[in-house]
């Protein structure tokens, strides 16, 4: 394994390549399922595993090349129709881009990939021969996804000094200024014991690296950017250096009692504001990554699933384009697989099933995205049963996760969201796939984590979809910033719908509370400072007319002091109740930005 130990650069590039290769290996296994004949498609996993092969040679990794070139065979003797695909060879081949995945992983950690199992080995050349696949016990990616399950933080007091310092610059409050410190950086190299060997196929223990092991960074550190972005970045950059020079100019030239004309400082202001807000969005721009990056792996995993439960289903993409911020699409991935899980385990019906209800043997599972203003709505929607709000009810108070009084009070949107209450099933026996009541729980938290919200609409006997909602970037956050009780808030401007001068209203009284008729509808008024657990000093001035999920109402202010666009800072392990993070106007004081979730409620809380 010399070239293998001796070189981490071409190592990590060849993780990163070899990783997205076989992701669209996966993708295009499940399209031939559909279409075996697809000549195409049998050229694309040919080449996949081709230049797998060629890379995982070039570092001496012979293990994962001799799979390779095996798995390589089988195709070249499909391409040429001496072979037929059947579902069982398919499921061979899946289980041998599992085992590359899992190879993947050892070079990950530096380790040399062992051999492959004599299992799935024996498979692919009973396969090769035409004598029938038998198919490798090997683990499956549905083995790894039902084994992941949510944590809950636990609960803690403010620390109200790390909440101040997560905000405030370290300069902001020390005399001088303090140099930041670097961040650990990966190593490249460490010398270390060799790792055990894997517990899997005892006569063969897999070879560790001769001299040491190859730490590499996280694949996720990564990022690729389009030539064309990165290049309008430069151009910004050099704009502004131009701008800056000039503002040198100016200074230089004030302080020699030559004072520049209000106009010209005006001018170069006026450029400056404009490159800076042109290099943000380009910088923005350049984290974006289409949907599509994570959409590609959910065939594999709705194809295995549905096998397992004897389901036929198809999974349809849309919006494979759409792109998000990075940060963004790497924390969806969770709450997608927990839902696609969802619906295939819970949603859809058995093929029996479903001729006898009439519907076609083969469900449709649906998972879209699309840009709406400066939110990403992505939706998983199902053909199958659907969910009744009655039974949910009755399934939760069974359980003891609400009371009789809670449940009498409940409408049906409300029964539908007690699904992700910790604890919720469904199901009376717990399997690898389901009845623990974590998988909806995980997706909540995840959502909330990323300030988005989800709905969910339901018909029984037709099929349900969930919809989420999410802000495309958590860097740059559009915001309406509002003042209650000296303190200043910034709202989500995508929640916005209108400001009123209550002033000017008439504040009614609807079973006891405050309420305002806006265009026709009757909206409850909640006063910022007691949504917030305080107590207002004065009635509120101003109201914002917040929709947020299914929720509408008025959130009375004492001031409103305009939009703005902020950078959101989070809290770390500090997190008041109502706030997602927090940020700093030009003059240095403190605002919080506000979590509609918490703050008012709807969708998955």
């Amino acid at each position: 394994m010399g070239g293998f130990v001796d070189d981490a650069e071409v190592l990590r590039e060849f993780l990163t390549e070899g990783g997205e290769i076989l992701a669209d290996v996966d993708a295009r296994l499940v399209d031939l399922e559909r279409a075996p004949g697809d000549a195409e498609l049998l050229n694309t996993v040919f080449r996949g595993f081709h230049t797998i092969k060629g890379g995982a040679g070039f570092l001496e990794a012979h293990a994962l090349v001799d799979l390779c070139h095996r798995t390589e065979n089988l195709f070249d003797l499909l391409r040429s129709e001496k072979l037929r695909l059947s579902s069982g060879l398919l499921d061979v081949v899946l289980d041998a881009t599992a085992e590359v995945r899992r190879m993947f992983d050892d070079m990950q950690t530096g380790r040399a990939p062992g051999t492959a199992s004599e299992a799935l080995l024996e498979a692919l050349a009973h396969a090769a021969r035409g004598e029938g696949p038998q198919r490798a016990p090997v683990r499956t990616i549905i083995a790894e996804e039902s084994r992941r399950e949510a944590r809950a933080e636990p609960r803690r007091e403010p620390d109200w000094q790390a909440f101040y310092d997560s905000i405030v610059p370290p300069h902001a409050h020390k005399g001088k200024a303090v140099a930041p410190t670097p961040s650990t950086a990966p190593e490249a190299w460490a010398a270390s014991k060799p790792a055990n060997p894997s517990s899997g196929d005892k006569s063969k223990p897999r070879p560790s690296a001769a001299r040491g092991e190859v730490h590499i960074a996280p694949r996720e550190a990564t990022l690729k950017i389009d030539t064309a972005r990165f290049d309008h970045i430069l151009d910004l950059s050099a704009e502004i250096g131009l701008i800056r020079t000039r503002l040198l100019k100016l200074t230089a030239s004030s302080a020699q009692n030559n004072a520049p004309s209000a106009k010209d400082l005006s001018s170069v202001s006026a450029e400056l504001d404009t490159l800076v807000s042109d290099l943000q969005n380009a910088v923005m721009k350049a984290r974006m990554q289409p949907v599509a990056r994570v959409f590609q792996k959910y065939g594999r995993l709705v194809r295995d699933l549905g096998r397992q439960l004897g389901k036929d289903i198809a999974l349809e993409l849309a919006g494979e384009d759409t792109e998000v911020d990075k940060t963004i699409l790497e924390e969806l991935n969770d709450p997608l697989v927990h839902l696609l899980r969802n619906a295939v385990d819970h949603g859809v019906e058995s093929p029996d099933e479903r001729e006898a209800a009439g519907k076609p043997r083969r469900a449709t599972v649906r998972l879209s995205a699309a840009q709406a203003g400066d939110q990403i709505r992505v939706e998983i929607a199902d053909d199958g049963k659907g969910m009744h709000a009655e039974k949910i009810r009755r399934r939760a108070l069974d359980k003891g996760l609400i009371t009789a009084t809670q449940a009498a009070e409940l409408e049906e949107r409300d029964c539908l969201n007690l699904i992700f209450l910790p604890g919720f099933s469904t199901k009376d026996q717990v399997s690898d796939l389901s009845g623990r009541g974590v998988g909806m729980d995980v997706v909540k938290t995840n959502i909330r984590k990323l300030n988005g919200r989800m709905d969910i609409h339901s018909t029984p006997g037709k099929g349900s979809r969930f919809i989420i909602s999410l802000p495309l970037t958590l860097a740059i956050l559009p915001v309406l910033v509002l003042a209650e009780n000296g303190q200043s808030y910034a709202l989500p401007l995508s929640a916005v719908r209108e400001v009123l001068d209550l002033s000017r209203e008439r504040v009614q009284q609807v079973s006891g509370r405050p309420a305002l008729v806006v265009r026709g509808e009757a909206l409850p008024l909640v006063d910022l400072a007691s949504a917030l657990g305080g107590q207002p000093q004065a009635a509120p001035r101003y109201g914002a007319v917040v929709e947020w999920g299914q929720t509408r109402l008025v959130l009375g202010v004492a001031a409103v002091n305009g939009r703005d666009d902020v950078m959101v800072k989070p809290l770390g392990g500090v997190r008041p109740r109502g706030v997602a993070g927090a940020t700093l106007t030009g003059d240095g004081k403190l605002v919080l930005v506000l979590n509609l979730n918490e703050l008012i409620g709807g969708g998955a809380e």
